[in-house]
């Protein structure tokens, strides 16, 4: 039998996750450093000039990090993101929500660099007025970083967005009460408190719980099989032919063991099953999914499927093309080209990692 593993996730995928979580940093920096300029964090010119030039080229270098990491997402076509998803809110079929408050503050911060550049043009009051929503960017990009993320769970995660939180907080308590403690600095720091405890409280019963993926509306052909439930017929997959023998189309009983890898520096792990079938064809199954861990399973990145018949039949290799459920779909070929497409249906106990389902398979 063939032995697979599932393919490395795509670099983009990589420079996507590390582009976000550095564009968040920049602009916390950049946030932080505009309060410190209005307070008057500075007794010198010099200082004055230091504070306002990095305040400018932390804002720019977040912007930059800021296109990379659109352009990697539009480019990777593991999540059916467009290049429209980027600007137009609310309208991706991926996390459409927490995506689309990620696409405001894009906006925002494009706005501000377009009214800055045409600064003399819009004139200095249309300016400080962008400038000012331009703020509004970083909670919108907090909350989305969380929200869509997919490592919101993971701790050095958390951990990030809490020291970015405390730094924005700490930054408007200083600016708050500057002139002393009066009315509008206490507004002021209790708003900022009370807008950290709900997004605290968010967090903690939205993204750190198991079944975010699913609740935050990521379709379920990317959600990895995580359940021993009755299985249910996948209404995504053409039904096929009746039984027969290869190659055009059979069925067969499968029974097996799942295996999964501990999480590995990125927090992945993979998911392996190998199987032995017996009905109208008999021979071995084995497919592997790798991806971060969700509700007892995980959100596949990546996938690797090998099937061999009994007797003279060849290898066929491919790849997971949807999922729903306990149910899979995977699409393979063979050395000569010819394809195959399999409709697994998994029953897994997760107490001893026995596997026991259905394959139906067809010739495409």
């Amino acid at each position: 039998m063939t032995a697979i593993v599932a393919s490395a996730p795509s670099p983009l995928w990589y420079v996507t996750r590390g582009s976000g979580i550095i564009t968040l940093i920049l602009l916390t920096a950049s946030i932080c450093l505009g309060v410190a300029g209005a307070v008057g964090w500075h007794r010198r010119s010099l200082r004055r000039f230091v504070v306002a030039g990095l305040h400018r080229n932390l804002t720019l270098l977040a912007v930059v990090f800021l296109a990379l990491h659109v352009a990697t997402t539009a480019a990777d076509s593991f999540t059916p993101i467009g290049v429209k998803d980027a600007f137009v809110p609310f309208v991706a079929s991926y996390r459409p929500l927490w995506l689309g408050l990620g696409t405001i503050a894009c906006d925002l911060l494009i706005a501000l660099v377009v009214t800055s550049l045409m600064r003399v043009r819009v004139g200095y009051r249309a300016w400080r007025t962008t400038h000012w929503l331009a703020y509004a960017a970083w909670p919108l990009a907090l909350v989305h970083a969380l929200g869509t993320g997919s490592d919101a769970r993971s701790g050095w995660m958390a951990a990030i967005a809490l020291a970015c939180v405390l730094a924005v907080v700490a930054a408007i308590s200083v600016r708050a009460t500057r002139g002393g403690f009066g009315p509008r600095s206490i507004v002021s720091v209790g708003a900022a408190g009370a807008a950290t405890l709900l997004i605290g409280l968010w967090y903690w019963t939205g993204p750190a719980r198991r079944g975010w993926a699913a609740r935050a509306g990521t379709p379920s052909r990317l959600l990895a099989p995580a359940t021993d439930a009755p299985v249910s017929r996948l209404a995504a997959t053409r039904p096929l032919d009746p039984p027969a023998s290869l190659p055009h189309s059979f069925a067969a009983r499968l029974s097996g063991r799942l295996t999964q890898s501990t999480p590995d520096t990125s927090g992945l792990v993979t998911v392996q099953i190998d199987a032995r079938l017996n009905g109208t064809v008999r021979g071995e199954l084995r497919f592997a999914l790798r991806g971060a861990p969700e509700d007892g399973g995980i959100l596949m990145s990546s996938s690797g499927v090998a099937f061999e018949g009994s007797g003279p039949t060849p290898v066929y290799e491919g790849s997971v093309v949807a999922l729903d459920g306990p149910n899979v779909v995977a699409d393979l070929s063979d050395s000569a080209g010819a394809t195959l497409r399999l409709l697994i249906v998994l029953r897994v106990d997760r107490g001893t990692g026995a596997v026991s389902g259905s394959l139906h398979g067809a010739q495409t």
